[in-house]
């Protein structure tokens, strides 16, 4: 699924970009001032930072970042605990009935390798949760990566490649660990 986009800064869409960083990190932040208790706001406010309604049964435990917002789809029961961070510029696309636990990143942008290139530009590819998905406490998807139906990512994994349906992953990098 790498499907990479090269942002050259100090271009019209990088400034772009930035522009909306500032609207989805102010929106970010008043969600994570909001209790649990409130979920019609926490709903509505993450609503507004996506720009379009989530699926119902969603849940959320503030607070949340995101820098950008407008990439985000979330499909019907969907939990995302707190301190959780979806960053970047790539679509992120979360299937249904996706649990989503405490302090998971799932980041879509990057720098090249190359020391010469770095502050240049920026790299954003998208992320794809399929349906069923359980990402564990404090797991980081990076860009590009396609999580399959049913699996299942191991707390504290580092993904950097697709991980097939009904899997379990763990580790960093993470491998299939079995099948479930």
């Amino acid at each position: 699924m790498d499907e990479r986009h090269w942002i050259t800064t100090g271009t019209p869409e990088s400034r772009a970009l930035f522009e909306r960083v500032k609207v989805a990190t102010r929106l970010s932040a008043r969600i994570s001032e909001l209790c649990l208790d409130e979920a019609v706001a926490i709903r509505q406010s993450f609503e507004a930072l996506l720009g379009k309604r989530v699926g119902e049964g969603f849940n959320l435990i503030p607070p949340f970042y995101a820098d950008y917002g407008l990439n985000i789809t979330v499909g019907r029961t969907v939990f995302i605990g707190p301190n959780c961070a979806f960053t970047g510029h790539a679509p992120i696309d979360i299937g249904d009935d996706v649990m989503i636990a405490h302090k998971v990143n799932l980041v879509t942008a990057g720098h090249p390798v190359e020391p010469g290139r770095r502050r240049d530009h920026i790299t954003a590819a998208p992320i794809e949760i399929g349906a069923n998905v359980w990402i564990g406490a404090a797991a980081t998807v990076l860009p590009g990566v396609r999580v399959g139906e049913g699996a299942v990512v191991a707390a504290g994994a580092v993904v950097t490649r697709d991980v097939p349906p009904a899997t379990l992953v763990a580790g960093v990098p993470a491998i299939v660990v079995r099948e479930l």
